[in-house]
């Protein structure tokens, strides 16, 4: 059974990088795995591509290094065992309310006595009816990794139970939906948020857990990872290809090209 590269950092106590890949042409996946990652975020809380769709990415990852972190939307628990069949390491579940809804995600993540989480076999992730049934399971319950996701200030200040839950391996605050549910939508340096993130990271030591964030930049993962912070999340494809492509019009608008930029129209501003 594949080993997590992320698990086995975080053991260690050493800091994994995991990226965002929106974009489902599996060769993007297929080059981050290659490149060395530690781990890949598919999304299928806030995307449509299905869970099909999904396995597919997972397959082409497997070629190279990357972890999959794969984030159902709450309270799917048919999705999450799927990707979880699928070959995801990690489990990244969002908008936890309470320690009683991370033990749920916990036992839906893993197979008895740790959780409840059915049986299959034939899929990727044992993979495919090769290892006997007991050193799966215990491989299986091992390797997998369960982030569960604070997304508000009510989750933030029931941080301490929640990291007290066996099985969750991390805490992730996140700091878009925080912000914008605290009123200061966007608002990254913001006290509140500068809160939480002390918050997060001190019920996260108290009981022996990691925790990570979005990092916005390279001082600001140095900043967290300071703080202690071992899982950190920075950038995606679809920023990186839209940042390139903005820079490449700044220097040939210096040519003369001109662009009607239509992500621009709204402000009225247009490339030149």
């Amino acid at each position: 059974m594949r080993k997590s590269r992320i698990k086995a950092k975080l053991l260690r106590n050493e800091p994994a990088l995991i990226t965002t890949l929106h974009f489902t042409d599996p060769s993007i996946h297929e080059m981050i795995s290659l490149m060395g990652f530690d781990g890949i975020w598919i999304d299928l809380e806030h995307h449509a591509f299905s869970v099909e769709t999904a396995w597919g990415l997972m397959r082409a990852a497997r070629v190279g290094t990357s972890d999959i972190v794969a984030r159902p939307a709450k309270g799917e628990f048919m999705r999450l065992g799927r990707l979880l069949e699928a070959g995801a390491q990690g489990i990244l579940y969002p908008r936890c309310d309470n320690a009683e809804e991370a033990a749920q995600v916990v036992r839906w993540a893993k197979f008895a006595p740790l959780g409840t989480r059915g049986i299959d076999t034939a899929n990727p992730d044992m993979p495919y009816l090769s290892m006997p049934l007991e050193p799966y399971l215990r491989e299986a319950n091992e390797q997998t990794f369960v982030v569960i996701q604070l997304e508000s200030q009510e989750a933030v200040d029931q941080a301490e139970q929640i990291a007290a839950v066996p099985g969750v391996d991390v805490l992730f605050l996140g700091p878009g939906d925080f912000s914008i549910l605290s009123g200061i939508p966007g608002q990254w340096q913001h006290e509140l948020i500068r809160q939480a993130v002390a918050q997060v990271a001190k019920a996260a030591g108290a009981a022996g857990k990691h925790w990570g964030c979005p990092a916005f930049s390279r001082d600001h993962a140095r900043e967290l990872l300071d703080m202690g912070a071992r899982f950190i999340c920075h950038n995606c494809d679809i920023v990186i290809l839209k940042t390139a492509m903005e820079r490449m019009q700044r220097d040939f608008a210096e040519l003369g090209f001109t662009f009607e930029n239509r992500l621009n129209a709204d402000t009225g501003s247009e490339r030149r």
